[in-house]
């Protein structure tokens, strides 16, 4: 079947719907699933008039395509280190079907109205899959917010501690309740980097090129204290909060408590804090270098049991490349090298090679990567689920395939990665965009199909 064509239906043995896996053929109109039958039934029964167009995967599993809603695009301002063309097409790849771009480490960062129009224009025909965004707050920028919730943003990340970049400072509390203030009722959601500088000295001392050192700089604490400034706002004002990238299993009992108070928070995880450890990171490998840092073995083993248990909600892959140099590969100076790790291409994979070990099922997957995802960033409407009124978004994979990480194959802007030569289980197949196939056995689409999505927010804010 063509590249970019439309699909009339798609046929597997193992379609993944709800929490069952069945053998299904999912008919497809309009970019949309019109409805599920039975894998035996054929085509002319279905009551269209022309033949259809049915994609048979046979035995490979048909799922929703995963909604990737942390992922860091640079574009503009830093397309050396990704950029719309590039990372759409690693996503699609990897069975991505839509992303949700960061505010930062785009020049200028999505903290304005003015600055999301011009992140719109540079995302304009470039997204080989849909695309949503994400705004920034910062010091002062609180009239900005609702402007920006009424143009579409799926809602807005801020840092409590540096954030890397300087275009993209972090806020204080006067600027948290300000900003509290301007997205009560709006239905919006507030995500945190949740770090904070605590008393103790966090100062790196030691051999550079130890990843210990560096890991002694960002104990837990950071973590810890910063989550307990998040549950007291969301407590307070009952907007919505999200907690990005947890790496410390340490926070999670404050989590399970605000949440039974009735605090509307939700907390993610990483692909790298569930399958890397501090103990295998080698001296000088600053590629595996991210904030909050890689913890060790047990942190991780627990970081599984709240997936396992419900504690944490979703799992994305926070892809945040760079260019080589800045890595400081040559040196291995941890202290010193950007902090960000690539892996939007290898989400799915990555997660199931370690799961699947782990008494994870396919419906499983589906959640974690899918429908929590799109349910963040209010697209859960239409992503993340195969049922009728749906996006025709699919990813066709096999599970129990195997494949090795290299360098030919990485099609992020630049190449460097801390899972070069892992050998992971789970084969992407193909990728289907609103009933279009976009991506198949390491060819794409010629053109790019996908579109930008803008969440509506229905409510009015409760502050003008």
């Amino acid at each position: 079947m063509e590249l970019g064509k439309n699909i009339g239906a798609v046929r597997s043995k193992r379609v993944v719907i709800g929490d069952e896996v069945r053998p299904a053929l999912i008919i497809i109109k309009h970019g949309k699933i019109q409805q599920i039958l039975p894998h035996s039934t054929l085509s002319e029964d279905v009551g269209c008039e022309l033949p259809l167009q049915v994609l048979d995967v046979g035995d490979s599993v048909a799922m929703p395509g995963i909604v990737d809603c942390h992922v860091h695009v640079n574009e503009p301002g830093r397309t050396g280190w990704e950029g719309f063309w590039s990372a759409t097409r690693a996503a699609a790849a990897g069975g991505v079907t839509t992303i949700v771009d960061m505010p930062l480490n785009s020049i200028p960062p999505t903290t304005t109205l003015s600055h999301f129009h011009v992140k719109q224009r540079e995302a304009a025909g470039r997204c080989f899959v849909d695309t949503a965004f994400w705004g920034g707050v910062v010091p002062g920028n609180q009239q900005e917010l609702w402007p920006m919730v009424q143009a579409g943003v799926a809602g807005f990340k801020c840092f409590l501690i540096h954030s890397g970049v300087e275009e993209f400072p972090h806020v204080t509390d006067a600027d948290l309740h300000a900003a509290m203030k301007q997205l009560q009722g709006t239905g919006s959601v507030l995500l945190f980097h949740a770090e904070l500088d605590v008393q103790q000295s966090t100062e790196e001392t030691g051999d550079p090129c130890q990843y210990t050192t560096f890991l002694q700089s960002r104990p837990d604490i950071m973590e810890t204290e910063a989550i307990r400034t998040v549950i007291e706002l969301c407590l307070q004002y009952q907007v919505r909060c999200h907690i990005v990238h947890l790496s410390s299993a340490k926070a999670l009992t404050l989590i399970q408590k605000a949440r039974q108070a009735g605090a509307p928070l939700t907390v993610e995880t990483t692909h790298h804090y569930l399958n890397l450890c501090a103990e295998h990171i080698p001296a000088g490998a600053t590629q595996f270098k991210c904030c909050p840092p890689i913890r060790g073995s047990n942190n991780q083993k627990q970081l599984w049991a709240a997936l396992k248990a419900g504690h944490i909600d979703m799992v994305v892959s926070d892809h945040s490349p760079c260019t080589p140099d800045l890595k400081k590969l040559d040196s291995g100076d941890f202290t010193q090298a950007w902090g960000g790790i690539s892996s939007l291409q290898f989400g799915l994979p990555l997660f199931w090679s370690s799961a699947s070990k782990r008494d994870f099922e396919l419906s499983d997957v589906v959640r974690l990567l899918s429908q929590k995802t799109a349910r963040l960033c209010s697209l859960d409407h239409q992503k993340g689920t195969l049922a009728p009124g749906y996006d025709a978004d699919l990813v066709i994979w096999d599970p129990e395939r195997q494949f090795q990480i290299e360098e030919g194959g990485i099609h992020h802007k630049n190449k460097l990665t801390p899972y070069l030569g892992f050998t992971l289980q789970g084969v992407v197949n193909a990728t289907i965009l609103r009933g279009r196939l976009v991506y198949r056995d390491g060819s794409f689409c010629p053109e790019p199909l996908g579109k930008q999505l803008l969440i509506s927010q229905r409510k009015t804010p409760s502050q003008p």
